[in-house]
């Protein structure tokens, strides 16, 4: 028997939603809108109704797994025994999944030769290039492009996170390990590499959602500065940018599809997995490309953002925690099965990837309010071709070394909160420090002079 309140809700479920909203109202934050978009604390007067919903999906995981319809959600208990495999699942995920394992199966036969050039695609796709790569090429050439790429990739990796939570994807690596679909003579092997242990679940992919995203926004923003313009209607002209948005969109798509091979090659996504995260990261930045609000938004619209996404990942969690859903089940899977321990890295786990994007969205809001910015490149040194040179070599050499300094491991609050600390400082320096020392210099060699 299931007891249930006024509103229609089971009882547990009601009280930990009422726990939480008094844990967040206690903040004083009710009357400030966290982000730009018009995001408040009173929109988490759904969250009862969110509860709800995670209550039934948690019920029908249980049968999809196998495991008796109870009121509840997946006891620690019943995770553990599926987890060991003692608990039958349903054939519906065992057929997609030991399909995906013939495919990763026949890449790793046949394309082992092309080892090298997957594992760098997979390197190219890692959403941590954006911040060091990506970010500041497009930041020196159009601050606009720089500003939403930083916004889509912090928001495509937030929803990546929730998505991962709530779809408990497996990945290939541990589930043929664990999997009681293939008999004991057709047991598959698959190969790990050193980038193949990824503590997180599967699904969906964070190297393909991260990689679409940005190149969406980097292949569109291509296409508006060589889009001709309306007084222009050559024939001509029409031709050449048809001619150029073929080329590249056509790059765009060769480097994905190299990209969700790559992590397919290297067993650590199901081909679904990938898919599902390439058109969700496409999705994020189509719908970035109608917030133009996001370009002027206030230091104060970037910390109620920052808070928002911090406390919506974090009371998911806990909300989950709290219904005897363990959502940290992929690191213990992670640590068991991967070949080799080196290959374990903290920087995988997913709280790592929320703390690295809200100290970039931080770092970043800083950057675009603070002086140094509005002087350098605000001022006329900023369309100078000269200046935007030396603030790109400037800023990929100082990142370089940058990325050399590793965080500490051996505490896990310390790692996240240098981690947190390291990440706000890219773009901070990226967008407001070099180039205002940049400046600095120009403008000395101009007195000079």
């Amino acid at each position: 028997m299931v007891c249930k309140t006024s509103n229609g809700y089971p009882a547990e479920v009601q009280t930990v939603s009422v726990t939480f909203l008094k844990m967040l109202s206690s903040y004083d934050l009710g009357t400030h809108y966290f982000t730009p978009f018009g995001f408040n604390l009173k929109s988490l007067q759904l969250l009862p109704w969110c509860s709800w919903m995670i209550y039934n999906v948690r019920l029908g995981y249980k049968t999809i797994l196998g495991v008796n319809v109870v009121h509840g959600a997946l006891t620690g208990a019943e995770e553990a025994a599926v987890a060991l495999g003692h608990t039958a699942r349903k054939p519906q995920m065992d057929f997609v999944y030991s399909s995906g394992v013939l495919v990763i199966q026949h890449l790793q036969e046949n394309y082992r030769e092309y080892h090298d050039f997957l594992n760098y695609m997979s390197t190219v796709g890692d959403p941590r290039n954006i911040f060091s790569v990506y970010f500041p090429l497009w930041f020196h050439l159009s601050h606009t492009v720089g500003i939403k790429m930083i916004w889509v990739a912090v928001i495509g990796d937030w929803f990546n996170l929730i998505f991962k939570w709530i779809l408990f994807g497996q990945r290939p690596y541990w589930w043929i390990q664990e999997t009681h679909f293939y008999n004991n003579d057709s047991f598959p092997h698959l190969e790990q590499f050193h980038i193949t242990c990824e503590t997180g679940p599967g699904n969906p992919s964070g190297h393909a959602m991260g990689s679409s995203c940005v190149w969406y926004v980097m292949i569109t923003s291509a296409l508006n500065f060589s889009r001709p313009s309306s007084t222009v209607t050559s024939v001509q002209s029409s031709q050449r940018f048809c001619l150029l948005k073929s080329c590249l969109w056509m790059v765009f798509w060769i480097i994905q599809i190299s990209v969700c091979i790559s992590r397919v090659f290297i067993a650590t996504h199901f081909p679904h997995q990938v898919v599902l995260g390439l058109l969700a990261g496409m999705l994020v930045a189509e719908v970035f490309d109608h917030i133009p609000s996001l370009y002027n938004a206030s230091l104060k619209a970037y910390l109620h953002t920052n808070i928002f996404l911090f406390c919506v990942a974090v009371g998911f969690y806990l909300l989950l925690q709290s219904m005897d859903i363990n959502l940290l089940w992929s690191v213990t899977k992670a640590k068991k099965w991967c070949a080799n321990p080196d290959w374990i890295h903290l920087d995988t786990s997913p709280f790592a990837g929320l703390v690295r994007n809200l100290g970039a969205l931080f770092g970043l809001g800083l950057a675009v309010n603070s002086q140094m910015f509005i002087q350098s490149c605000k001022g006329k040194n900023a369309y100078k071709s000269r200046f935007k040179l030396m603030c790109v070599t400037a800023t990929l050499t100082s990142l370089k070394l940058y990325d050399s300094i590793k965080m500490p491991t051996h505490t896990e609050l310390l790692f996240y909160i240098l981690s947190f600390c390291k990440s706000a400082s890219v773009p901070f320096g990226v967008v407001a420090v070099i180039p205002y020392f940049v400046h600095l210099l120009i403008g000395d060699e101009r007195k000079l002079a």
